[in-house]
């Protein structure tokens, strides 16, 4: 087994925890990008977002939001970001799919100081056209 995330999962590296029950673990990343910046995991090894199923995304988004107002509750924040990256070209640096929680303090740099997501000057005409082509592949 070659992924990190799940040998956090089986206790074969050591994290600071903040949260684990049956489906999930949450703990603070080692690279943060605010203090506070946590991830939440699945313990069964999916490869990303868009391959675990919909009962555990369920399962993890619960985690996410339990931990999401635990950081509230610690930290005087301003805001957070909470996402997941799908693809290396997105940024997912471990594929298993996890959340990151990243609180957001004032004088952080603001909206736009830690990208998270990237912006580009997209073609916003065929909107119309372009939304009906997603709906006819949602299942």
């Amino acid at each position: 087994m070659s992924c990190l995330f799940c040998k956090i999962v089986d206790g074969k590296v050591p994290t600071n925890k903040v949260f684990e029950d049956e489906n999930a673990i949450a703990f603070l990343d080692i690279e943060p990008a605010t203090q506070g910046h946590t991830i939440v995991i699945t313990k069964n090894h999916f490869d990303s977002f868009t391959t675990t199923s919909e009962d555990e995304v369920a399962m993890l988004f619960k985690t996410v939001h339990k931990v999401a107002k635990a950081l509230e509750k610690t930290f005087s924040l301003y805001g957070m970001n909470i996402g997941t990256n799908v693809g290396n070209i997105a940024g997912q640096e471990i594929h298993h799919f996890h959340v990151h929680l990243i609180p957001r303090y004032e004088g952080d740099g603001g909206q736009n100081g830690i990208k998270s997501i990237v912006w580009t000057d997209s073609d916003t005409n065929s909107l119309d056209i372009l939304a009906a082509r997603i709906k006819e592949n949602i299942n």
